[in-house]
């Protein structure tokens, strides 16, 4: 049982990338030894904690929890 029923990631979003930005992602995945999912998720997580203006550690260090 979770703790946080909240915290359990089931929802679900869908990006398309033409040709170029794909091998990007991947290059830049396998360059920091990450999944190309996992890296994105961490710098839209980033992204939008930017742009609310409040520390991404409160909502990227929210996934250890």
């Amino acid at each position: 049982m979770y703790p946080d029923t909240k915290r359990i990631r089931n929802n679900r979003l869908t990006l398309r990338f033409d040709d170029y930005e794909h091998d990007l992602i991947k290059a830049l995945a396998n360059y920091q030894g990450e999944q190309p999912s996992t890296l994105l998720r961490q710098l839209v997580l980033r992204e939008a904690a930017m742009a609310l203006g409040i520390s991404d550690s409160e909502i990227v260090g929210a996934k250890a929890a």
